[in-house]
């Protein structure tokens, strides 16, 4: 198209050149005909040419124009159906952020709905602990504690004939639970005792002073109860040689056997034997076990008793069993007899319904004939 336009721009201006020539040929009074003829020639023939190229630059424009028309509508088409496609990946992506935003927004919910039903528990929790401090720091309740604790161990793991609470041994002494078990070793008294206060300072003393001084203070507590059960609840004839000192705290009892091993020397040699929930479990498992080997040697001669009567009963059922299995025998010679009576019986019914057939065959005689005498005779 550029060099169109210049080719155009060329012969616009020779045609110009070639006016200006005739122009100025005529304006010097040149008469020759040749000359002009010729230049007229050049001018019709760069008229022509001229014609040519406008047509030939019209064509080219009209291909020039189609072409942009057809480049434009698939530019359009194009355009439009990159824009649909960016519009439907924009819809598809909006759409998923909406479902992970409403996902996202469940499972917050959710987790909302779970921290708050937590929050209400470590809230309940926390009150509990309050009430349960307020408990421990009365001495009172702290006993009541230990007591129901005890309790409850005890009822768990042992019939009900095997303890006593709150047993007397005499004197107006009471002990909290009393373990009726048979000579040896005898019955066993257990007593729960919870040394707070010592064991919180021992555990809040802030420099080694004061954790000798709560060490010091913690052992003697200890020790202290142990020599009252030793002096209260081991009574010579009454219980056993030996008695158990319940702590209702693991903690007190590991820091106990962990930090204080004389102490714990010292109470065996007491004959008190201090336990935790846990080993006063294990205790009591083993308690279980010798109240059940007691109780099979009580019953030693009746089942021994039980045993004979046993053996006679199946002395009787043998004895029946034979006399059964003579009468089962008796019964089958009975049905094997009765067998060989019918097979003759079918035998003499036979021979009664030829002797018929015959008599009939000669005639009316056979009415009058008289039967045969003893057919049922073997």
């Amino acid at each position: 198209m550029v060099e169109m336009a210049w080719m155009v721009a060329a012969g616009l201006g020779l045609a110009a050149l070639v006016v200006a020539v005739l122009a100025l040929l005529r304006g010097r009074g040149d008469t020759t005909g040749a000359a002009i003829e010729a230049m007229a020639a050049a001018q019709a023939q760069l008229t022509g040419r001229l014609a040519q190229l406008a047509e030939s630059q019209a064509a080219a424009q009209s291909q020039l124009a189609d072409r942009l028309q057809g480049q434009e509508r698939s530019l359009a088409k194009t355009v439009e159906e990159r824009l649909a496609e960016m519009a439907k990946r924009l819809d598809d992506g909006v759409q998923q952020a909406s479902h992970r935003q409403a996902t996202s927004l469940h499972e917050l919910r959710e987790r909302l709905a779970v921290i708050d039903a937590a929050q209400k528990n470590i809230t309940e929790l926390s009150a509990q602990v309050v009430s349960l401090q307020d408990i421990l720091s009365n001495k009172q309740a702290r006993g009541a504690f230990g007591e129901i604790q005890l309790n409850d161990i005890v009822t768990a793991m042992l019939p009900p004939s095997a303890y006593r609470f709150q047993a007397a041994l005499g004197d107006g002494r009471r002990v909290d639970c009393l373990l009726d078990l048979p000579n040896p070793p005898g019955s066993i008294a257990i007593d729960a005792k919870f040394p707070l206060e010592s064991f919180h300072l021992l555990r809040n003393a802030k420099d080694d002073a004061e954790r000798t001084l709560a060490g010091r203070a913690f052992a003697t507590a200890i020790l202290k109860h142990v020599r009252d059960i030793a002096e209260k609840y081991i009574v010579p004839g009454q219980t056993a040689e030996s008695a158990l000192m319940f702590l209702p705290s693991e903690a007190i009892y590991a820091e106990l056997h962990a930090n204080f091993p004389d102490v714990v020397e010292k109470s065996f040699r007491a004959k008190v034997w201090i336990v935790s929930p846990t080993t006063l479990m294990a205790t009591l498992n083993t308690v279980r076990a010798v109240l059940k080997d007691a109780r099979m040697r009580e019953q030693a001669g009746l089942i021994q008793k039980e045993v004979r009567m046993l053996l006679d009963d199946i002395g009787r059922l043998d004895d029946r069993v034979a006399a059964l299995d003579k009468h089962f025998g008796q019964a089958s010679e009975d049905i094997r007899q009765i067998r060989i009576s019918t097979e003759k019986v079918a035998k003499r019914a036979d021979r009664i319904e030829t002797v018929q057939l015959g008599e009939d065959a000669d005639g009316p005689a056979a009415e009058v004939a008289p039967p045969a005498p003893k057919l049922l005779d073997s």
